[in-house]
């Protein structure tokens, strides 16, 4: 897959994940978040379950793309702690 390919599946599995978990992250944060999901994504679809890897723009790659992202996002905000106020 070309690098324009992997921009074009970031940004839309970003975009999906980003709307799932209900985040603010920008346009460019949204593109890596996806690039890093697809990666992630596709480790863990393809090596750990054995079910699928990212091949291309295709609906399976989408799918485990937006699932690594959502990975990703899920961790990232435990390790910063996004979410946590003080009291006032």
């Amino acid at each position: 897959m070309g690098i324009i390919a992997w921009i074009v599946l970031g940004a839309i599995a970003g975009f999906i994940a980003n709307l799932i978990m209900g985040g603010g992250e920008g346009l460019i944060m949204m593109i890596v978040l996806g690039i890093v999901g697809a990666v992630v994504g596709g480790f863990i679809a393809g090596s750990v379950l054995g079910i699928a890897d990212v091949t291309g723009l295709n609906i399976t790659s989408i799918i485990v793309a937006v699932f690594g992202a959502i990975v990703v996002i899920f961790l990232a905000r435990m390790v910063m702690g996004r979410g946590t106020r003080r009291a006032v």
